[in-house]
């Protein structure tokens, strides 16, 4: 009986240490080539902007996005591309579902957006969100919505509002309007028109003052930071075991 004890307190130590070691192992692969080890699960990312006041039709900037799906659907095959795109007067929200090098493609066509002098399309924008490893999609394709709402401007009690209740609340609207297109998808043939999308469901449409504010707040990453921060290349000391990214942030997601 003792040496049954004895023999089965042993192995467990040693299925505990080689499960240690593998755990060990598996999150320095994720420092040294986090890209490598994530690109294969499912990331949803959450961006909002600001639209150049230049765009005179606002299906010019889905149009962009609809030709970047299409070089990513050619690129990366393997790696679905969907999510929504909402186009307001002056904003733009813009979810994304796929993987991590789909979403970096992305985020770094988007800052070229940006920087490209006299581009025409989008200002400035904040990431809301990266969600790394989600179960399922929200969305089964991709498409872009122009959505006709009157100007709003932020109300004082907004202006107060913390950045963790904005964003929390934004993200709750977005993944709810998601949850409903689902629905409506798998009762029709034929996808909801922008006009229906607004009469049926206004309530989970995000405010555009709250658009504009969550691109003010400074807490929220650019894309230019972000991928500076998480897809930069790593500093390794040689007489250190520790990494750190080129630069380091004080405010992250």
């Amino acid at each position: 009986m003792e040496q049954g004890g004895r023999d089965k307190k042993q192995k467990s130590s040693e299925e505990k240490a080689r499960t240690n070691l593998f755990h060990r192992r598996l999150a320095q692969r994720m420092i040294l080539s986090p890209e490598e080890e994530m690109k294969f699960l499912l990331h949803r990312l959450v961006v909002v902007g600001r639209i150049s006041p230049e765009l005179a039709d606002k299906r010019d900037l889905g149009a962009h996005y609809e030709k970047l799906s299409q070089r990513l659907q050619l690129g990366y095959q393997a790696d679905a591309f969907t999510g929504l795109l909402l186009l307001y007067p002056s904003h733009v929200v813009h979810v994304v579902e796929s993987s991590s090098e789909v979403l970096v493609y992305v985020l770094r066509d988007l800052c070229d957006v940006q920087t490209r002098p006299h581009s025409g399309l989008i200002l400035e924008s904040r990431i809301l969100v990266v969600s790394h490893d989600i179960q399922s999609r929200l969305f089964q394709d991709w498409s872009y919505k122009v959505l006709d709402l009157p100007a709003t401007t932020l109300t004082d009690r907004r202006k107060q509002e913390s950045i963790e209740k904005l964003v929390i609340s934004t993200l709750k609207l977005i993944l709810k309007l998601g949850s409903h297109l689902q629905k409506v998808s798998k009762g029709q043939t034929s996808s909801v028109s922008d006009e229906s999308l607004l009469k049926q469901v206004p309530e989970l449409i995000v405010p555009q003052d709250v658009l504009a504010q969550l691109i003010e707040r400074k807490e929220l990453l650019t894309p230019q930071q972000y991928l500076q921060t998480y897809h930069s290349p790593i500093h390794m000391p040689i007489n250190s075991g520790t990494c750190r990214p080129t630069t380091h942030l004080s405010t992250c997601l």
